[in-house]
């Protein structure tokens, strides 16, 4: 008797490449669509509204990609503790998906404030509104 254990099953694309999960959250009306490139690069996209509901996804699965929009605090309640809205999510990566890339997207005027974020988890990519989707498909495909 051959006892056989069953393997986790993995979904593939088309051309039999384990599907890539990317997790998008979208907290503004300026996070561009971005679904139709997604899906042609074979990537499956799970759209959350805030970062907290982004914690709770991480905690049930890991993606291979993270996109968001970057919003510097300029006057929250945290004493300067907090540089964004992004930053309980990058404290959070290493114990829940610690090999997910980052890709953030920022406008002109907050850019300067990005580069602290990368001391707390490195960033895969930033990229500045307006956005140029050859630019994150290279990101995308630099995995």
């Amino acid at each position: 008797m051959t006892i056989t254990t069953a393997r986790p099953r993995v979904n593939r694309r088309l051309d039999n490449k384990p599907l890539l999960k990317l997790l998008s959250i979208i907290e503004s009306p300026t996070h561009p669509g971005l679904s139709s490139l997604y899906q042609r690069l074979g990537i499956s996209e799970h759209k959350v509204n805030s970062v907290r509901n982004a914690l709770k996804r991480l905690k049930r699965e890991t993606p291979d990609f993270i996109v968001a929009e970057f919003f510097y605090g300029y006057g929250n309640n945290y004493a300067g503790v907090h540089i964004s809205n992004l930053d309980v999510l990058l404290y959070s990566l290493p114990k829940y998906a610690p090999r997910t890339k980052v890709i953030i997207f920022v406008t002109q005027s907050e850019h300067q404030h990005v580069g602290p974020l990368n001391s707390i988890y490195p960033l895969h990519g930033v990229l500045q509104h307006p956005l140029q989707q050859s630019e994150l498909e290279a990101l995308l495909r630099k995995l």
